[in-house]
């Protein structure tokens, strides 16, 4: 036996090409791509089967089915990665802080402000360790930690304690 030639393969795509797509269906929801799988790797075997057509027929029936479960793992983990997660602060009663909304205000910034504000507060690094974990200068950092914390502000509705530091807004 040899690898399959040029005019083998397409024979066999003309001639099982649209059956097997039909066969794979019964099991996944994309046939096309385990049916191409299935020639590629026809393709690459360094001997044609025996029976070139039961052999292509059993790869697509594996394949479905492997497609098949990774598509429900996927779906699952996309189903727990849409659910919404533990919120980000703990709720007190005494900070009368509504963690949820603290929560939804803080996912609602963006990336480069979240990423600062969470390093300073809960990381508890300082405006140089942070400037040189994101790359930026400090003088920028403390700007979108200040730019940050005003529009936490702004969506939870809180205005800025009383302290010798200045407030934005």
């Amino acid at each position: 036996m040899s690898p399959v030639d040029p005019n083998q393969l397409t024979q066999l795509v003309d001639r099982y090409g649209g059956p097997l797509v039909l066969y794979g269906r019964q099991w996944c929801d994309t046939p096309e791509d385990v049916v191409q799988e299935a020639f590629l790797r026809l393709v690459r075997l360094p001997a044609v089967p025996e029976n070139p057509p039961a052999w292509l027929y059993r790869v697509v029936r594996n394949g479905a089915i492997s497609a098949s479960r990774s598509a429900v793992r996927r779906a699952r983990r996309e189903r727990a990665a849409a659910r919404p997660g533990e919120p980000w602060f703990d709720a007190s009663p005494a900070e009368q802080l509504d963690a949820a909304a603290a929560t939804a205000a803080l996912e609602q910034l963006p990336i480069e402000q979240r990423e600062i504000i969470v390093a300073r507060l809960w990381g508890g690094l300082s405006f140089e360790q942070i400037a040189a974990l994101t790359g930026s200068t400090t003088t920028t950092v403390h700007r979108r930690y200040h730019e940050g914390l005003a529009g936490l502000r702004e969506r939870l509705g809180v205005r800025c304690p009383k302290t010798k530091n200045r407030c934005e807004k």
